[in-house]
């Protein structure tokens, strides 16, 4: 852990918290693996220098996994390690929690929201 980090949820928010992580989290656990055009697509409005460096972040803290084929031309898919698909509960839970309090008109909805059973 790093030293800044004193205790296991402050570890957890850093590793799965802010807006993008748990977003990409979310989508890769409802339709991966994911190649990153059809990613960003179903990120909607992440620019390609945050969803990059978001996934190599995901990928050293060991939430994704990135699988590179030799192919012509090259194809790389993202999916979720064993320990990224361990946190999608609690995403869900957060995510259950926070529709009992925000109760907000979302005009675009994310697919994998829609899935959710907070509502």
């Amino acid at each position: 852990m790093e030293k800044d980090i004193r205790c296991p949820l402050e570890y957890g928010l850093a590793i799965f918290g802010g807006k993008w992580k748990s977003r990409i989290i979310c989508v890769l656990a409802a339709q991966a693996p994911l190649r990153y055009s059809i990613l960003r697509k179903e990120m909607g409005n992440i620019t390609d220098a945050v969803l990059s460096s978001t996934l190599k972040e995901l990928i050293a803290d060991g939430m994704v996994l990135r699988t590179s084929y030799d192919e012509i031309p090259p194809r790389v898919e993202y999916q979720l390690t064993e320990k990224g698909t361990s946190v999608v509960p609690i995403l869900q839970q957060i995510c259950q929690w926070a529709g009992a309090y925000h109760k907000e008109e979302q005009i675009h909805p994310m697919i994998q929201c829609e899935k959710c059973d907070y509502r």
